[in-house]
């Protein structure tokens, strides 16, 4: 799927319990986990300190949980169908998270969005979208993370 396919509202609440879809692999190197950190002020050595962090039981940086789960934004535009006739979707927060296996300095990682739930809200013309995410790290079996993910999708 990519960011050009559209559905409509209809059709998308129809796939309640259904994977919507799964985003393209993306890299998490260094750099990023470096960037992430001077932003955030997170500078454990586990994340930027290479030598250190080969004495762990990672045997090398990981990135920040909070990189990871930052990036289901960026996952979505590509595994994520857009609604027809939707003016704008709101990321709304998350019900829960749980950091599950670490991922490693060079890992892929991609995210897997099941619908779990689209009702309307108070609002007319306001849909709350409730997303099970899954973020699998290539060639590893535990995901990095799993989330409950809301979004407002405002028609």
């Amino acid at each position: 799927m990519n960011t050009q396919d559209e559905i409509a509202l209809t059709e998308y609440r129809s796939r309640v319990g259904q994977v919507l879809g799964r985003s393209e692999w993306l890299e998490v190197s260094q750099r990023m986990i470096d960037q992430f950190a001077d932003v955030t002020g997170d500078r454990q050595f586990i994340h930027v300190d290479a030598l250190a962090a080969a004495r762990t039981p990672f045997g090398t940086t990981i990135a920040h949980g909070f990189l990871t789960l930052s990036l289901i934004s960026q996952m979505s535009f590509s595994a994520v169908p857009r609604i027809k006739d939707a003016r704008m979707s709101i990321n709304y927060g998350i019900n829960s998270v749980r950091f599950i296996s670490p991922v490693k300095s060079g890992a892929r990682v991609r995210g897997e969005f099941r619908l779990q739930g689209c009702a309307e809200r108070q609002q007319p013309g306001q849909w709350q979208s409730v997303l099970e995410v899954a973020v699998a790290i290539e060639h590893t079996e535990k995901p990095a993370l799993v989330a409950e993910w809301l979004n407002v999708i405002v028609i």
